[in-house]
């Protein structure tokens, strides 16, 4: 997948496309990062990409001109998923990354300022927003979408299964408790069930502290969730009754 971030500060993004499981995925050529400086586009003498807006207000706007021309420079002719982080967009989920993954091209457009020119929105397939929340910049929600689809491309993670078995995948429970070495940590042991070797009893602990997690940290995901009538059973022996 390629994938082009237009943005006011490009030097922003190295430090995440280039290293950990992202650098590792470009060295391999699953996904190949492009940042554009939409500061070089500008008409402007001054290179400005910003102006009052029209009707007065607090803020400045982030001008078409910069942007429309960047963006066509970048697609030249192309196709690919045009999306505008934004905190108006459509909340990203497990879901939309998935679908996001499947693409072979998208382009994020990560704003500035108080807003942007509305006739950028002739540019744009989708908005996305990372939550009820305001940030300085597109940029830090650019990184975050980036990093949440990858893991849904094959290859970029070390286990195949690593995206499927996490928080919020597929049944929409969060993940159980995991432990590694040493089995006693000052005294604070590893509960008996994961050492015995039984698959089946470490996948029934794994599911029921995967209710109970969900249960008494976001007991509103338990609404939404695919759950067993096992895993309702479970979770009404913990005082959870479904609305």
């Amino acid at each position: 997948m390629r994938i082009d971030v237009l943005t006011l500060f490009p030097e922003m993004f190295g430090g995440v496309f280039h290293t950990s499981m992202l650098g590792r995925a470009e060295a391999k050529g699953i996904l190949e990062f492009h940042t554009h400086d939409i500061r070089e586009y500008s008409a402007n003498k001054h290179h400005n990409t910003d102006d009052y807006a029209f009707g007065g207000g607090a803020g400045m706007v982030m001008m078409a001109q910069p942007v429309f021309d960047c963006m066509e420079a970048v697609l030249g002719g192309g196709k690919a998923r045009r999306i505008l982080m934004t905190p108006r967009g459509r909340t990203l989920t497990p879901e939309l990354a998935r679908e996001l993954a499947g693409e072979e091209r998208i382009v994020i457009l990560a704003g500035h300022y108080e807003g942007l020119d509305e006739r950028i929105q002739e540019l744009i397939d989708d908005e996305i927003s990372i939550g009820d929340y305001v940030l300085t910049g597109g940029e830090l929600p650019a990184m975050v979408l980036v990093d949440c689809l990858s893991r849904f491309i094959p290859g970029v993670l070390g286990c195949s299964e690593s995206a499927e078995d996490e928080s919020f995948s597929n049944d929409g429970l969060l993940e159980y408790p995991q432990y590694t070495r040493p089995a006693d940590f000052r005294g604070r042991l590893v509960p008996e069930v994961l050492l015995n070797g039984n698959h089946a009893e470490i996948n029934k602990w794994r599911r029921q502290q995967s209710l109970l997690k969900t249960l008494r940290m976001r007991p509103e995901l338990l609404e939404k969730a695919e759950l067993t009538k096992d895993d309702i059973k479970f979770l009404e022996q913990q005082g959870y009754s479904k609305r």
